[in-house]
This record gives structure tokens, sequence and C-alpha cells, in this order.
């Protein structure tokens, strides 16, 4: 994956590594980590601390701590006032010696949540509150590639970046409220393109947008239980060109989704899938450029 929209991003820290996370760390918020763990590796950790001091020592709210050697294991704690609390031990090891990893940690109001290769592996308790967190630091035997942190309102592209066909993650899926805006260059010579907003636990499509330049349709439609349901096609003027910029604002609200390009109203698709939860997954195929994607 890689981040769109994070708000603070580190390329190729020396480790060990120590900084600053800008604004702090707050519910919703994401860390994203992507490295590699070294060949001789006997273990590695990372560290959300209140603070830098070293004497005396800061406060660490959450300390992650892969072990390979003897037994692989992963340990969790917290340090208070100088003292390491009880030990909270994963008796998994998903890093591979080697081998590169991508570690997700999700800050709740009372846990993190944490995925490594796009599983989730484990929940650790606060023991501080969040808003005191201002560090990250990472050492041992590894190498880090990107740190990000991010709002919980960023798309995480699958591929990479923003090539077609595109898929981007939304960890939490979607609330009533948020805005998903798409902008990109319809192709000089197009037939058609595609917009989903779907489940990637169901594989079920909440929105389904396929715009046919040709012919001059904008079909909406929903994929559910391997089912199409019924098109949607009323329309005012068509809003796309061939060579030309658009931008598309898919706003999700509690009962429909409401639809704006370049700045006009379009069009409303009620919700067929009526858990926004769960929508997690944005694709973009077809016949355009596609310059940004962004979750707000």
């Amino acid at each position: 994956m890689s981040v769109v929209n994070a708000k603070q991003t580190i390329v190729n820290p020396t480790i060990p590594f120590s900084g600053n996370i800008v604004d702090g760390l707050h519910p919703g918020d994401i860390v994203l980590i992507q490295g590699t763990v070294l060949r001789d590796a006997d273990r590695f950790h990372l560290d959300l601390a209140c603070g830098s001091s070293t004497k005396p020592r800061s406060d660490i709210a959450f300390h992650l701590n892969p072990r390979f050697m003897p037994q692989p294991s992963i340990v969790c704690n917290s340090l208070v006032q100088e003292c390491w609390g009880r030990e909270e031990k994963l008796d998994q090891m998903p890093f591979k010696q080697g081998s590169m990893f991508e570690t997700i940690i999700l800050v709740h109001e009372d846990v993190f949540k944490v995925a490594v290769n796009g599983k989730h592996i484990l929940e650790y308790r606060h023991r501080l509150p969040v808003e005191t967190i201002d560090t990250f630091s990472i050492s041992g035997r590894v190498s880090v590639h990107t740190i990000a942190f991010t709002p919980n309102s960023a798309i995480f592209s699958e591929s990479g970046d923003l090539t077609i066909p595109y898929r981007g993650s939304m960890l939490r899926g979607l609330s009533p409220g948020q805005h998903i805006t798409v902008t990109g260059h319809v192709s000089s010579y197009p037939h058609s393109f595609t917009v989903n907003l779907r489940s990637r636990s169901s594989e079920n499509i909440a929105l389904h947008l396929n715009a046919r330049i040709k012919s001059g349709l904008f079909i909406r439609n929903s994929l559910l239980a391997q089912g199409w349901g019924r098109e949607e096609l009323e329309l005012g003027p068509f809003p796309f060109t061939p060579g030309h910029y658009f931008e598309m604002i898919i706003l999700c609200q509690s009962h429909q989704f409401k639809l704006a390009v370049n700045g006009d109203h379009l069009l409303v698709y009620r919700h067929r899938m009526q858990d926004l939860g769960s929508i997690d997954q944005l694709e973009v195929m077809g016949d355009l450029e596609l310059q940004e994607v962004r979750l707000w």
C-alpha cells in the first residue's frame, strides 16, 4: 500500500530512529510502517511514546516488540514513570527474517489495533491517554522504508500508486458525512470508465458508477449477494467529455449517496447496502487517467 493524504510521512529513516509526531496522535489516526526484517534479526521494537526524554525516560504508551529468539513471539507493554507494566504476549510471529512487512496501527478510543501484512493480529488496551503521545521510535534489526501518520480519512492504495485499474482501501469503512473525491482526465478516445464502492469481505458493490462516454449513459447499480439490481439511468446533461478533466465528489449520507461532478449536483442514489461501515474499498477502472483520490 501507499498512503494518500497522510499528514506526515518519513522515508528511509536511519535506524535507530526517533521523531516527533506532528500534531500528536488522536483516536481515529492510523500509523503505517513499511520495512524489512534483517536476515539475522533476533528482535526489533517500535514505541509510541509521550516525549523523547532519556533522563528521566519518557513514558511509552505502546511498546511493540517482535522477538524471534528463543521462541517467536510479540511482546506488548507500557512504560510509566520509568517502570514497565505487565507484558502482554502473543505466541505468533507474522514477521519473517529477511522479508518485507507492512504494519498498520489503528488508534481507537480504548485500544490500539495492529495488523501485519493485511491480517489483524492483536489489540492492546490503552494504559496512557492517546493525546499524550507525540513521539515515534523504532530500533533493532530492521530497516524501514516508510513511516506514515494519517487521519482516519486516508485511503490506502493497494497498487502503490494511482495507475488504472486502481484499488484503494478505507480501513474504517464509510460513515455518514464523509466525502470521496475522485479527480482525473477522461481518455481522448474513451469507451467507458467505472467507479465502485464495495466491501472487501462480502464482495458486494454498494455503489457502481459506469460512465459510458460514447452513448452518454451514466449507469448506477449495486451488486448484492452476487446479483445486480435495477439500473438507474435518469440524468440531466452528461458531465464527462473525452480528453477533459473532471472532479467527482460522492457524499455519503445516512440513507443515500449524493454525487456532484465539476461542482454541479448530478444525482442521488439511495442505499441498497445498509452496512456503511463494511464499504471499505474504492475501485476505479477504464478509460481515464487518475490524478487524485481523497476521503474527507
